[in-house]
């Protein structure tokens, strides 16, 4: 089956459906946006880049993306967003939403400097993903339709990978969705050799960002210094961290359920006396889905299983704040998960026609 064949099997690009494909003229983006064409058909058919305007190559990469969307006959939306002053970003890398650009898991392609003290000020990736998914958020409201985002396979395991080091939990191992409400990543059951070699093969050039192997990025240390390591213990590491991944989320629907069941007998709000009484396992991941249930819409919640034991340690009227803005507050006898500040921006798995 070749690539075009195993993208239609997904259902993630439909003819007929409208898509905005985020274009950075990388390799796995000019990729997403030929298949889409080819699958959607080009009417139904737009895209999205993002020029930050953050690196020397960044007008090129513009114009490259104009050209290609030209010869598709694809429509081009060009955004320029300018980080505006301010404090320092506290985040990090590991705090980027998964499945939404920001850090390991979705970085832009191109359009950044090479270290993120090229801004001087907080975490890039992290701005750079909220302007661009902004963007995304608006222009598929008015469309109609998913957005696409071109994430492969490679990059599933070196998000993997950084996750398990970086954030404690089993959502961790869980890796991204192919479908996670608007959003869609048609391209995650493919290599990005087989990307290059699918552009190849259809005479589409594309950008190379020679900020991909800057090691001031974790996910370049992920992808030059620690997958090469593995790749020396098994040569089939990559492959087997698939298969796990594959098991976990099949298993994964299990554990909903089972949790599902004790939150339904808990009460509403949950009673902190019947979360007691669960056993520790099956308490930290009800925890966890209230903690995600509160969160959503403003981006996902922190893995908060590592602290289950402070949150059930709150007496009446008492408060923790578990990160990201969520609090666990006691009122009486309930628990209840709630944000501590203003809602962040927008995500595309949220928006809604």
């Amino acid at each position: 089956m070749d690539l075009l064949e195993r993208v239609t099997s997904t259902g993630l690009l439909r003819p007929a459906r409208p898509v905005l494909v985020l274009l950075s003229g990388g390799r796995d983006s000019v990729c997403l946006l030929d298949l889409a064409v080819r699958i959607a058909g080009r009417a139904h058919v737009a895209a999205l880049h993002c020029n930050y305007g953050l690196r020397e190559a960044a007008g090129a990469d513009e114009r490259h993306c104009a050209d290609l969307c030209e010869r598709l006959g694809v429509e081009l939306h060009v955004r320029r967003p300018r980080r505006p002053a301010g404090p320092d970003d506290p985040r990090t890398e590991a705090d980027s939403p998964p499945g939404t650009g920001g850090g390991i898991e979705a970085s832009p392609e191109g359009n950044q400097p090479t270290s993120p003290a090229a801004t001087g000020r907080g975490n890039l990736q992290a701005w750079a993903r909220d302007a661009r998914y902004g963007a995304a958020v608006e222009l598929v409201l008015s469309r109609g339709g998913d957005i696409a985002a071109g994430h492969t396979a490679s990059d599933q395991v070196e998000t993997v990978l950084y996750r398990l080091a970086a954030s404690p939990g089993r959502r961790a191992l869980l890796g991204m969705a192919a479908r996670d409400g608007r959003l869609v990543r048609p391209l995650l059951g493919s290599s990005r050799e087989e990307t290059a070699a699918h552009c190849t093969a259809r005479g589409l050039a594309w950008r190379e960002d020679a900020s991909n192997d800057a090691p001031a990025f974790a996910r370049n240390r992920v992808r030059n210094e620690l997958l090469p390591a593995l790749r020396s213990l098994h040569p089939a590491a990559e492959a087997n961290v698939l298969r796990t991944l594959a098991l976990l989320r099949d298993e994964a629907s299990v554990l909903d359920a089972i949790v599902d069941e004790a939150l339904a007998g808990a009460g509403d709000p949950p009673a902190l006396a019947a979360l007691r009484e669960l056993p520790p396992a099956l308490r930290r991941l009800a925890l966890q889905r209230l903690a995600d249930t509160a969160a959503a819409g403003s981006g996902p919640a922190p893995a908060i299983g590592h602290r289950a034991d402070e949150v059930i340690a709150l007496d009446e009227g008492g408060a923790l704040d578990v990160g990201r803005g969520l609090r666990a507050e006691v009122r009486d006898g309930g628990l209840l998960f709630g944000h501590s500040h203003g809602p962040a921006a927008p995500r595309p798995d949220r928006a809604r026609p």
